[in-house]
Protein backbone atom coordinates (compact mmCIF):
# COMPACT_ATOMS: atom_id res chain seq x y z
CA UNK A 1 0.00 0.00 0.00
CA UNK A 2 1.21 3.39 -0.52
CA UNK A 3 0.89 6.14 1.25
CA UNK A 4 -0.59 10.08 0.03
CA UNK A 5 2.35 12.25 -0.24
CA UNK A 6 2.84 14.99 2.65
CA UNK A 7 3.39 18.12 3.13
CA UNK A 8 6.24 20.14 5.57
CA UNK A 9 5.77 20.79 9.04
CA UNK A 10 7.68 23.87 8.89
CA UNK A 11 8.93 26.76 6.89
CA UNK A 12 12.19 24.91 6.35
CA UNK A 13 12.18 21.01 6.03
CA UNK A 14 10.94 21.27 1.91
CA UNK A 15 14.54 18.96 1.73
CA UNK A 16 13.51 16.41 3.64
CA UNK A 17 9.60 15.97 3.39
CA UNK A 18 10.59 15.85 -0.51
CA UNK A 19 13.05 13.14 -0.16
CA UNK A 20 10.09 11.25 2.32
CA UNK A 21 7.60 11.28 -0.89
CA UNK A 22 10.03 9.96 -3.44
CA UNK A 23 10.07 6.96 -0.70
CA UNK A 24 6.60 6.96 -0.46
CA UNK A 25 6.01 7.58 -4.83
CA UNK A 26 8.46 4.76 -5.12
CA UNK A 27 7.72 2.23 -2.49
CA UNK A 28 5.11 0.64 -0.76
CA UNK A 29 4.78 1.87 2.72
CA UNK A 30 5.30 -1.91 3.93
CA UNK A 31 8.56 -2.10 2.18
CA UNK A 32 10.50 1.03 2.79
CA UNK A 33 13.28 0.32 5.73
CA UNK A 34 12.92 2.18 8.58
CA UNK A 35 17.04 3.30 8.10
CA UNK A 36 15.66 5.98 5.29
CA UNK A 37 13.48 7.76 7.38
CA UNK A 38 15.77 7.65 10.38
CA UNK A 39 18.74 9.03 7.54
CA UNK A 40 16.56 11.34 5.37
CA UNK A 41 15.51 13.11 8.72
CA UNK A 42 19.28 12.62 10.77
CA UNK A 43 21.19 14.51 7.48
CA UNK A 44 19.09 17.13 6.59
CA UNK A 45 18.10 20.51 8.01
CA UNK A 46 21.93 21.01 8.42
CA UNK A 47 22.32 24.76 8.15
CA UNK A 48 22.01 27.45 10.08
CA UNK A 49 20.24 30.56 9.58
CA UNK A 50 22.01 34.07 9.12
CA UNK A 51 21.35 34.61 13.37
CA UNK A 52 23.41 31.52 14.14
CA UNK A 53 20.20 29.48 14.83
CA UNK A 54 20.08 25.96 14.02
CA UNK A 55 17.95 24.41 10.81
CA UNK A 56 16.53 27.65 10.07
CA UNK A 57 18.10 27.91 6.86
CA UNK A 58 16.93 24.76 5.28
CA UNK A 59 19.13 21.79 3.79
CA UNK A 60 22.33 22.47 2.16
CA UNK A 61 23.44 21.03 -1.20
CA UNK A 62 26.10 19.19 0.81
CA UNK A 63 23.88 17.32 2.78
CA UNK A 64 21.50 16.26 -0.49
CA UNK A 65 24.72 14.86 -2.26
CA UNK A 66 25.37 12.94 1.24
CA UNK A 67 21.91 11.85 1.52
CA UNK A 68 22.15 10.72 -2.52
CA UNK A 69 25.09 8.82 -2.05
CA UNK A 70 24.10 7.46 1.14
CA UNK A 71 20.74 5.85 -0.49
CA UNK A 72 22.63 4.38 -3.54
CA UNK A 73 25.05 2.88 -1.04
CA UNK A 74 22.30 1.53 0.80
CA UNK A 75 20.40 -0.45 -2.20
CA UNK A 76 24.20 -1.35 -2.87
CA UNK A 77 24.88 -2.67 -0.03
CA UNK A 78 21.18 -4.28 1.63
CA UNK A 79 20.00 -5.18 -2.06
CA UNK A 80 16.80 -2.92 -1.02
CA UNK A 81 15.66 -1.73 -4.84
CA UNK A 82 16.89 2.00 -4.34
CA UNK A 83 19.59 3.94 -6.84
CA UNK A 84 19.93 7.33 -6.55
CA UNK A 85 22.08 10.10 -8.54
CA UNK A 86 23.13 13.91 -7.93
CA UNK A 87 23.50 16.21 -10.78
CA UNK A 88 24.31 19.58 -10.43
CA UNK A 89 24.82 22.52 -12.73
CA UNK A 90 23.99 22.36 -16.66
CA UNK A 91 23.04 18.46 -16.26
CA UNK A 92 20.07 19.94 -14.15
CA UNK A 93 17.52 21.21 -16.89
CA UNK A 94 14.16 20.03 -18.77
CA UNK A 95 14.23 18.84 -22.23
CA UNK A 96 15.64 16.65 -24.87
CA UNK A 97 18.16 14.41 -23.72
CA UNK A 98 18.18 15.65 -20.23
CA UNK A 99 18.90 12.94 -17.55
CA UNK A 100 15.51 14.40 -15.29
CA UNK A 101 13.54 13.43 -18.52
CA UNK A 102 14.99 9.68 -18.76
CA UNK A 103 13.88 9.85 -14.89
CA UNK A 104 10.42 10.20 -15.46
CA UNK A 105 9.63 8.30 -18.32
CA UNK A 106 11.38 5.54 -16.76
CA UNK A 107 9.39 5.49 -13.33
CA UNK A 108 11.78 7.35 -11.57
CA UNK A 109 11.55 10.47 -9.73
CA UNK A 110 13.45 13.97 -9.21
CA UNK A 111 13.94 15.66 -5.93
CA UNK A 112 15.41 19.41 -7.75
CA UNK A 113 15.99 22.23 -5.72
CA UNK A 114 14.09 25.31 -7.59
CA UNK A 115 12.88 28.87 -6.45
CA UNK A 116 9.33 29.63 -4.70
CA UNK A 117 10.28 32.89 -2.67
CA UNK A 118 13.10 31.24 -1.57
CA UNK A 119 15.30 28.39 -2.58
CA UNK A 120 13.13 25.37 -2.19
CA UNK A 121 12.98 21.63 -2.94
CA UNK A 122 10.11 19.75 -4.77
CA UNK A 123 9.70 16.37 -6.12
CA UNK A 124 8.93 15.68 -9.80
CA UNK A 125 6.89 12.55 -10.51
CA UNK A 126 5.87 12.67 -14.14
CA UNK A 127 5.90 14.95 -17.37
CA UNK A 128 3.87 15.48 -20.51
CA UNK A 129 4.79 17.14 -23.72
CA UNK A 130 4.80 20.85 -21.93
CA UNK A 131 4.13 19.99 -18.70
CA UNK A 132 5.65 18.92 -15.55
CA UNK A 133 4.14 16.76 -12.82
CA UNK A 134 5.04 18.01 -9.42
CA UNK A 135 4.75 17.68 -5.78
CA UNK A 136 5.19 20.52 -4.07
CA UNK A 137 5.24 20.18 0.01
CA UNK A 138 4.28 23.99 0.64
CA UNK A 139 0.42 23.34 1.25
CA UNK A 140 -1.59 25.66 -1.03
CA UNK A 141 -5.50 25.00 -1.37
CA UNK A 142 -7.04 24.36 -4.41
CA UNK A 143 -8.00 26.52 -6.93
CA UNK A 144 -5.50 29.49 -5.52
CA UNK A 145 -4.99 31.77 -8.18
CA UNK A 146 -1.27 32.72 -7.06
CA UNK A 147 0.16 31.42 -10.41
CA UNK A 148 -2.50 31.90 -12.57
CA UNK A 149 -1.22 34.14 -15.00
CA UNK A 150 2.03 31.43 -15.57
CA UNK A 151 -0.67 28.91 -16.19
CA UNK A 152 0.30 26.53 -13.35
CA UNK A 153 -2.17 24.51 -11.81
CA UNK A 154 -2.74 23.54 -8.00
CA UNK A 155 -4.44 20.37 -7.51
CA UNK A 156 -5.28 18.04 -4.86
CA UNK A 157 -6.58 15.62 -6.84
CA UNK A 158 -3.91 13.19 -7.08
CA UNK A 159 -2.33 13.18 -3.43
CA UNK A 160 -0.39 9.93 -4.60
CA UNK A 161 0.97 11.77 -7.15
CA UNK A 162 1.26 15.19 -7.87
CA UNK A 163 -0.53 18.84 -6.41
CA UNK A 164 1.00 21.02 -9.24
CA UNK A 165 1.33 21.14 -13.08
CA UNK A 166 3.78 23.23 -14.10
CA UNK A 167 5.04 24.86 -17.78
CA UNK A 168 8.49 23.21 -18.42
CA UNK A 169 9.48 26.64 -19.96
CA UNK A 170 8.66 27.59 -16.50
CA UNK A 171 11.48 25.31 -14.50
CA UNK A 172 13.93 26.18 -17.26
CA UNK A 173 14.18 29.81 -16.74
CA UNK A 174 17.35 31.24 -15.49
CA UNK A 175 15.93 34.10 -13.05
CA UNK A 176 14.20 33.70 -9.81
CA UNK A 177 10.70 33.34 -10.83
CA UNK A 178 8.16 30.71 -9.43
CA UNK A 179 9.22 27.32 -9.95
CA UNK A 180 12.37 28.24 -12.05
CA UNK A 181 15.22 26.28 -12.18
CA UNK A 182 17.74 29.17 -11.54
CA UNK A 183 21.13 29.77 -12.44
CA UNK A 184 22.87 26.92 -14.61
CA UNK A 185 26.04 26.96 -12.07
CA UNK A 186 23.86 26.74 -8.60
CA UNK A 187 21.15 23.85 -9.75
CA UNK A 188 21.17 20.62 -8.43
CA UNK A 189 18.57 17.49 -8.38
CA UNK A 190 18.16 13.79 -6.78
CA UNK A 191 17.53 11.63 -9.36
CA UNK A 192 15.85 8.37 -7.11
CA UNK A 193 14.30 4.99 -8.64
CA UNK A 194 12.73 1.56 -7.74
CA UNK A 195 14.92 -0.81 -9.76
CA UNK A 196 11.95 -3.37 -9.29
CA UNK A 197 9.98 -0.70 -11.10
CA UNK A 198 12.24 1.07 -13.64
CA UNK A 199 11.98 1.09 -17.20
CA UNK A 200 14.77 -0.18 -19.40
CA UNK A 201 15.52 1.18 -22.70
CA UNK A 202 13.53 -0.97 -24.63
CA UNK A 203 10.56 -0.53 -22.27
CA UNK A 204 10.81 3.41 -22.87
CA UNK A 205 10.72 3.12 -27.09
CA UNK A 206 7.30 1.06 -26.24
CA UNK A 207 6.60 3.96 -24.17
CA UNK A 208 6.72 6.76 -26.66
CA UNK A 209 5.35 4.79 -29.51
Amino acid sequence: MKNPLHYQLSKYDCGPTAMLNAMSFLFEREEIPPEIVRNIQLYSLDCYSKNGEPCRAGTSRMAMMFLSNWLDGFGRATRFPLSSQYLSGKAVRIGDESLINDALVRGGVAVVRLFYGVEHYVLLTGLSETYIRMFDPWFLPEGTSEFSAMDIEVTLAHPNAYNRSVPIACLNREETTPYALGCMEDREAVLLFNENTKKTAQNTIEYFI
